[in-house]
């Protein structure tokens, strides 16, 4: 495939580590810069990442050049973020990036449906006729619309290939239309699902939650032989144990200076997700016992970062659950009170 010069650029930018690549585009129009962009974000959302083909660009490259550099792994989300704040400033890089969503969104209506798993593709689609499923199918990347037709009953797979073989040219705003429907429907399954593994787990867990509170207001000393003598019958219940000590909702009940210390090793991405609809009482909490310095990088994060995944929010509090997990079992965390 013959690549246009920004496919071409955005490819050797890719190959780049991040500072590197800044050097490069520093001196850059915006415009120029937001093209860049866009044909990165459009290469990231559509799966088009080829390393062999990032390899024999970089290498034309670096042959043009006297003095070449180690490249590292290139993040296309970080580049983005970091080089749009360096490069054009705050202000500028969230309309950007606003610009950069809405290109590639327009570009691409389905980007948000190819991520989804089969299995929740086709509980989405089970309300559409066979049409809607077929122009679905039709975007779908070939392996993953055989997944998804496999799903479906007998009637249905034939009614959506008859209607797969008479696809007329459809327009740009029906395919939006019907991408904001199934994308709605996915979220709020993802949500529900959430939210009903969240209930199951808490009463699953609820006799070990409720011995673990009691543990956590121990002396420490006492609490880990008492939980070492748990670990010689059943060290899974342990483990449990250990980790339903602290939970997300107890962020608010922890001295501020414990959480002090520890929030300072949370990358700020990290914490931004992790804060992504939380409740007023915890987000308060940690707006509280950060810096100002601190306050603004996580908006600035907030500003940049695109609409996180349901997992991607729980993996992100896991994140800032872990050290606090570990400085208790030490005996170095300090609650207000249980």
């Amino acid at each position: 495939m013959i690549l246009t010069g920004k496919r071409k650029a955005a490819t050797l930018l890719m190959s780049l580590d991040a500072k590197t690549a800044n050097s490069l585009v520093k001196g850059l129009p915006s415009e120029k810069i937001k093209e860049l962009a866009i044909e990165l974000a459009q290469i990231d959302a559509s799966g088009q990442n080829n390393p062999k083909q990032q390899s024999e660009i970089a290498r034309e490259f670096w042959q043009k050049l006297t003095d070449t550099k180690q490249s590292t792994q290139f993040s296309i989300k970080s580049f983005l973020n970091n080089m749009l704040l360096n490069v054009v400033g705050k202000e500028k890089a969230q309309q950007i990036q606003q610009e950069i969503k809405n290109a590639v969104q327009y570009q691409d209506p389905f980007i948000p449906i190819k991520s989804a798993d089969p299995d929740e593709l086709v509980a989405a689609l089970k309300p559409e006729k066979p049409q809607t499923i077929a122009v679905i199918l039709s975007e779908l990347p070939l392996k993953k619309s055989q997944q998804v037709l496999a799903l479906f009953e007998e009637e249905i797979q034939t009614q959506t290939i008859c209607k797969m073989t008479c696809l007329s040219q459809i327009k740009l705003e029906v395919k939006q239309l019907i991408s904001s429907t199934v994308s709605k429907r996915l979220k709020a399954a993802r949500l529900k699902a959430a939210k009903t593994q969240a209930g199951s787990g808490e009463k699953k867990h609820d006799p070990l939650r409720k011995l673990a509170v009691m543990l956590r207001g121990l002396e420490n000393d006492l609490r880990t032989r008492l939980i070492d003598e748990i670990s010689k019958k059943n060290k899974d219940n342990a483990d449990s144990i250990k980790n339903l000590m602290i939970l997300w909702e107890d962020i608010p009940l922890i001295a501020d200076r414990s959480l002090q210390e520890i929030i300072r090793s949370i990358e700020a991405g990290a914490l931004a997700k992790a804060l992504y609809n939380a409740d007023e009482n915890i987000a308060q909490k940690i707006h509280s016992n950060i810096s100002e310095r601190a306050k603004e990088t996580l908006e600035e994060e907030k500003s940049l970062m695109q609409e996180p995944e349901e997992k991607e929010i729980l993996d992100a509090r896991e994140e800032v659950l872990t050290p606090l997990r570990e400085a208790n079992e030490q005996g170095n965390l300090k609650f207000i009170k249980d």
